[in-house]
């Protein structure tokens, strides 16, 4: 069996800001974002800010309308080190 290859931090970013990043990287408002995925953009603009937690089933829902993996969302800034 292969040992795990441990994942390093590369830079500091919390999860609301993950989403902020992927969505203007998309050129999307939070208005649009919105109408993509069903989440209010009242609660968009809260999970960006850090007043409101981005939990798994809405990294599920902001992936798929983001078109990347929820583990981005939620656990951003982490490298896998494949020099291991």
């Amino acid at each position: 069996m292969r040992k795990p290859i441990p994942a390093k931090k590369r830079v500091d970013v919390t999860p609301g800001e993950s989403v902020r990043i992927i969505r203007e990287l998309q050129q999307l408002s939070q208005n649009e974002l919105s109408a993509l995925c069903g989440i209010p953009q009242t609660t968009i603009s809260s999970i960006e800010t850090g007043r409101v937690n981005l939990g798994v089933e809405r990294a599920k829902v902001l992936g798929t309308a983001l078109h990347c993996h929820p583990a981005v969302l939620v656990f951003p800034g982490w490298q896998l080190d494949s020099a291991a």
